[in-house]
């Protein structure tokens, strides 16, 4: 079989203009970036703000796994396979992050036959947001410390600065470093670090943001510091955020691509699920409910982290409203949680699958909760055996889901029509969607609901600096906001190697950070990184590009 970037490449793009037609979309209302991508105006955005909403479809998964799930893979087949069984339907999905791309999971376009495209210029630099989320963010660092080198009319305390710069790359060298150096013209000596740009809080403003009015707003809310009187600074009061939004002023509109098979995709944001809140933005997704029947949506990683912040942060702050949710899994990634080494995931072996299969019950149970129509998704492959599918099908039947077989990777949306059937048929049931915890509970309250009624933990542990921010977090009377836990994505614990169903655990909280703009509290556990690092053998080294420009070996 061809590789992802030669299926791509060989694929007959349609014009964009063609594409938006589909969703009435006129050709004033584009901003070209090349023959097959653009980003809408505000005046289709502002002009689509009233009439009936189609049906909103979340993607999640169980937790990932080295054999692999597909998720956006079957995201994007899903939306195929909509479209042909005569669906008007939409995609939104995240950008991708060139940390992944060049580091160890490759790009984030969908695989096989269920691709969004162009590939390259998505997972490469696509039409600037990433990198017009990198300056804003580090041009608010920058006039922080320039106001420090100015004479800190602001008395900052450069030991409790909290904003961060950003790099969107794997880099963990950049971790913790020493800034200021070389004497004072070069400013003040202090701690610092970068994190990865898909993991600040600018990156979660843009994606929650309702317009531009809004972001500029949500920037000035951006809490950068404490002075040495104890005193909140905002970015408003470095006078950072007109200049921030100015930056911003074009990333902040939606973006739109196709699939292989020419069904319409807003791709806009990209925040991680491990590390910030993990979904699309919100301008993108009520944009794709107003223009379509169905939008498909995803959320990164399993559903206890993507999913439940799709839920509990973005439909509670943006008053969505879900009609189903699809879980994916593969036959192999059960049989890894079930004991088996990646390796031997080919050879049937049931009672390995019987074993991880808990690991696919706890995450229907968990969506369960939430009192929306669930459909389980199995990505097949061509090693999974008869009696495999024959028993994951009757788990999740006794699980109260729905179960469907889906070839998309190697079919495009042919190999999903019974999936999209499914799906269909759940989004016509009633969903009594509501988040799992109300805004009263504070953020401890909130932790303890998320850790022993999402990751099946017996309580929460807090370190000292810990308690010390959520205390700093209460005395600003930011108590009420919901929280964005930063955890493993390989296990349901803080723990990567607890697979399957973890038990008899507890979550240890290590910090806590107010995302003051973007509206919620970042909880880190574990040994989270909010940088990356590359791996031994990193994705970039297969990538290349000829003389012509054709690049190869992104994935």
């Amino acid at each position: 079989m061809l590789t992802d970037i030669e299926i791509a490449q060989q694929a007959a793009l349609q014009p964009i203009a063609k594409i938006a037609a589909k969703l009435g979309i006129d050709e004033e209302q584009l901003e070209y970036y090349g023959k097959y991508k653009a980003k809408l105006s505000e005046e289709l955005l502002s002009q689509k703000t009233n009439g009936k909403n189609g049906k909103l479809i979340l993607v999640t998964a169980i937790n990932p796994t080295p054999a692999g799930e597909g998720k956006t893979t079957m995201s994007v087949g899903l939306g195929d396979a909509l479209s042909q069984i005569g669906k008007k339907t939409v995609i939104a999905l995240r950008e991708p992050s060139l940390g992944p791309v060049f580091g160890v999971k490759g790009g984030a376009a969908g695989g096989g036959y269920s691709q969004v495209v162009p590939m390259e210029d998505i997972n490469l630099h696509f039409t600037g947001d990433m990198h017009a989320i990198t300056s804003a963010n580090n041009l608010l660092c920058a006039m922080l410390d320039n106001h420090i080198q100015q004479g800190n009319s602001l008395k900052i305390d450069v030991k409790h600065i909290l904003i961060k710069r950003c790099l969107d790359m794997n880099d963990r060298e950049l971790r913790n470093i020493v800034a200021g150096l070389g004497g004072r013209v070069n400013g003040v000596p202090r701690e610092d670090g970068f994190i990865i740009t898909v993991a600040s809080e600018v990156m979660a403003i843009l994606c929650l943001s309702a317009d531009i009015s809004d972001l500029r707003e949500r920037l000035g809310n951006i809490l950068v510091a404490y002075s040495t009187d104890g005193d909140p600074v905002f970015a408003r009061d470095l006078k950072a955020n007109g200049a921030m939004a100015a930056l911003l002023k074009d990333a902040v509109k939606p973006n739109l691509v196709q699939t292989l098979e020419g069904t319409p995709a807003l791709m806009h944001g990209g925040p991680f699920a491990n590390i910030a809140h993990g979904c699309n933005s919100v301008r993108a997704t009520k944009l794709g409910l107003k223009l379509a029947d169905y939008c498909v949506t995803e959320a990164g990683f399993g559903s206890d982290l993507g999913a439940e912040k799709f839920f509990d942060i973005k439909c509670r702050k943006a008053g969505l409203t879900p009609n189903a949710v699809v879980i994916v899994a593969t036959v192999r990634a059960l049989k890894y949680n079930g004991g088996v080494p990646k390796t031997e995931t080919s050879a049937e072996n049931l009672e390995a699958l019987r074993k991880g299969a808990v690991n696919l019950g706890v995450h229907i149970d968990n969506m369960q909760k939430y009192g929306v129509p669930v459909v389980v998704a199995i990505n097949r492959f061509s090693s999974d055996s008869d009696a495999e599918l024959a028993y994951l099908e009757e788990y999740c039947r006794e699980q109260g889901a729905d179960f469907a077989l889906a070839e998309v990777f190697a079919k495009g949306g042919a190999g999903g029509k019974a999936l999209a059937e499914k799906v269909v048929a759940a989004c016509e049931k009633e969903s009594s969607f509501s988040p799992l915890y109300p805004d009263e509970m504070t953020v401890k309250e909130k932790i303890h609901t998320i850790a022993t009624r999402i990751y099946g933990a017996d309580g929460v542990v807090y370190t000292a600096q810990a308690e010390k921010a959520i205390a700093e977090i209460r005395k600003l009377g930011a108590d009420s906001l919901p929280v964005c836990i930063a955890k493993t994505q390989y296990s349901l614990s803080d723990n990567p190697a607890l697979l399957g169903k973890s038990e008899g655990f507890s979550i240890t909280v290590r910090d806590v950070r107010l995302s003051n703009g973007a509206g919620f509290a970042v909880v880190y556990t574990g040994d989270i990184m909010t940088m990356p690092g590359l791996p031994k053998l990193p994705a970039a080294e297969r990538i290349d590009v000829d003389a012509s420009g054709k690049i190869t070996g992104l994935f």
